[in-house]
């Protein structure tokens, strides 16, 4: 049974504001020692601006799922601060989508960049194929 098209078009796009509190930091998520925002979180937060990108794009019997990431933390963030991911879409092939990602603080200055890539599915199938615990 072929795929449908998805409706998702370069330029698409959402964006998420955080303020970095101890839970994010590098500490607290256990890659690194500092209480600056710890780049998992930096990747989570790119993340969730793809997902916000498709949302009610997709419809109910479909989602996507992250497939591959490519991403730059190019600058400290503290406590307190807070950081802009923008989450573009700027690909599409098929069930494909790829995202250009940029995270920016308070003053503008680039915390990170990069790739992500997702791929839409449908939720019952996908949840089908999963081995069993």
């Amino acid at each position: 049974m072929p795929h449908e098209p998805i409706p998702v078009s370069p330029g698409t796009h959402a964006e998420i504001t955080h303020t970095v509190t101890d839970a994010d930091t590098a500490a607290a998520v256990g890659s690194g020692d500092l209480a600056v925002l710890g780049t998992p979180r930096l990747l989570a937060l790119a993340e969730a601006a793809t997902v916000r990108a498709l949302d009610g794009l997709l419809g109910e019997r479909r989602t996507s799922v992250g497939t591959r990431v490519a991403l730059e933390h190019l600058l400290a963030t503290p406590v307190g601060g807070t950081v802009t991911v923008r989450a573009e879409v700027v690909y599409t092939d098929g069930r494909l989508v790829r995202f250009a990602v940029v995270a920016e603080d308070a003053a503008r200055r680039l915390v990170g960049q990069g790739e992500v890539t997702r791929v839409v599915v449908d939720r019952e199938r996908f949840l089908a194929r999963l081995p069993e615990a």
